[in-house]
């Protein structure tokens, strides 16, 4: 009996030891990823989090059609259940490693170093390699080893003096909780100010700070008849804070004016570098378009519309002189993304901007302040690129952007389409005048007409609002005399040039989804 007894001492319960590890790895991971944050933060770079750059690695290194499905699944939220998925991951990699440190300390130390490995491998095999990332990584795997054997030094002796008090588990018990108790008093410390210091308050005065010069070439009030006032119907005009977000950034880069310049190069006879406050002293416009996300499903969200404002592109790449042959223009964000835009589309006429403000406000960071690219007619991917720094004049057969080295089409005009809003989908209505009604769009050609049929009966051609031109989605309104049962509502839309909205479906890779949006509503 004393033997069991004393095996029983010597030998704690699976369950306590198991406790006091996962507290000792999560408290350790914490301690790291605290300090890392704190040294990205010194450091000024947000990109250099480890979290970010195990996750801007994923983001690059994923196949493509799993990137496609976390959009189509996920949507505008992609960006967040990916970063919630690499600190669960790492949570649960703490907490074997805290178990199995109170076992084989050398094993915690090992899967640390396992930790450091993957964040450094994966800084540099980011597109846009910053060799001072690895360093958050490596202050962090440090002051985790510290924390670990802090931790764990306290926690071997409470296993092994049980529980009870009497036996000096009281005063064990004390230890490990004041260590643990400081241990993540410091790491919330050090993980708040980095945040703080990498937060962009500087660039967030900055843009506050910025006062948007009177256009030269100002738009007239929208029409009366844009919007058509139906209740549940999308406003023609998308609101900043609604407008869909889509990009590889995880962190949005948060750039002072102060620090942003541009440089067109490559195939052209004279670079030009410009700075911000010399891109607010050309001539300025505001542009109504409407733009759309190449991942955009039948029926979805990922469009926007609002009123820019920003300067010709074209102007400027006339300025520097292009060169024959240079039939892409390769983009670069900020952040190393690159988005290669067909140059005759962008001098063809149409409104191709470098924007840099959006309804009357300064671009918001998430939507590339301070300056942006938006090319009417053209798939977000192609023609979109945020936080642009750098424009080359060179050769789709010499040089592949982000999305292309992936199998996406190089070249990706918006397709023609059209949603119903209202009636939701299996929304109960009461028979009589349904009003049926949604928006089409065919940037830079024009929406010319939509119809709607019901249970694959005739079509009916809708009533279409105003639009201020061409390159804005168009609202529509169909009145349906509803009968009892259950039925299905169908759209299509045709271009000014002609074409109707093809049925056939097809998915958003290559080059955008096509099909005819339908709804099915009961009404009784």
């Amino acid at each position: 009996m004393m033997t069991t007894a004393s095996n029983r001492t010597d030998r704690p319960p699976r369950g306590r030891r198991i406790a006091l590890g996962a507290v000792t790895g999560l408290l350790t991971a914490a301690a790291a990823l605290g300090a890392a944050e704190l040294t990205a933060g010194l450091l000024g770079s947000p990109q250099a989090s480890p979290v970010v750059v195990v996750g801007d690695a994923v983001v690059d290194y994923s196949p493509a059609p799993l990137k496609e499905f976390a959009i189509a699944v996920f949507g505008i939220y992609d960006k967040v259940v990916l970063l919630a998925g690499i600190v669960a991951v790492l949570a649960l990699f703490a907490v074997a490693i805290g178990y199995a440190a109170l076992r084989r300390p050398a094993v915690g130390y090992a899967g640390l170093a396992v930790f450091a490995a993957v964040g450094v491998v994966a800084a540099f095999a980011r597109r846009n390699v910053e060799p001072l990332a690895v360093l958050p990584v490596l202050v962090g795997v440090l002051v985790g080893a510290a924390a670990l054997y802090l931790l764990s030094a306290r926690a071997v002796p409470l296993l092994r003096t049980g529980s009870q008090a009497g036996q000096g588990g009281g005063m064990e018990r004390r230890r490990f909780m004041l260590a643990g108790a400081g241990v993540l008093a410091l790491a919330g410390a050090s993980g708040g100010i980095g945040r703080f210091l990498v937060g962009g308050s500087a660039a967030g005065a900055s843009r506050s700070a910025v006062r948007l010069p009177t256009p030269d070439s100002p738009l007239p009030p929208l029409p009366k008849g844009v919007d058509l006032d139906v209740p549940g119907l999308t406003p023609f005009t998308t609101p900043n804070r609604e407008f869909y977000r889509i990009d590889t950034a995880l962190t949005v880069p948060r750039v002072s004016p102060q620090d942003w310049g541009l440089r067109v190069h490559g195939l052209v006879d004279r670079p030009v570098e410009l700075d911000f406050e010399t891109l607010l002293r050309r001539s300025v416009g505001e542009y109504d378009i409407t733009m759309t996300c190449v991942s955009n499903q039948v029926g979805g969200e990922l469009v926007g519309n609002t009123r820019w404002l920003g300067v010709s592109l074209a102007e400027l790449l006339r300025e520097a002189g292009v060169q024959g042959g240079a039939d892409q223009i390769l983009s670069t964000s900020t952040d190393g993304w690159t988005c290669g835009t067909p140059t005759d589309v962008v001098m063809d006429g149409r409104d191709a901007i470098l924007a840099f403000a959006m309804n009357g406000e300064p671009l918001p960071f998430e939507h590339g302040f301070p300056v942006r690219m938006v090319v009417p007619g053209l798939y977000g991917y192609v023609s979109a690129t945020k936080w642009v720094t750098d424009i080359k004049l060179t050769r789709f057969a010499d040089e592949q952007a982000y999305w292309a080295q992936r199998g996406w089409a190089v070249k990706a005009p918006i397709k023609t389409m059209s949603r119903i809003d209202v009636p939701g989908p299996l929304e109960r209505l009461e028979p009589g005048t349904i009003a049926v009604a949604g928006v089409a769009w065919a940037q830079h050609r024009g929406v010319e007409a939509v119809e709607v049929r019901v249970d694959e009966g005739e079509w009916s051609r809708a009533e279409l609002a105003e639009v201020p031109d061409i390159d804005t989605w168009r609202q529509w309104i169909w009145e349906w005399e509803a009968t009892e049962g259950r039925h299905t509502l169908e759209v299509r839309a045709t271009d000014a040039t002609g074409y109707t909205q093809t049925s056939e479906r097809a998915e958003p890779i290559p080059d955008g989804a096509s099909g005819w949006h339908s709804v099915q509503v009961i009404v009784e």
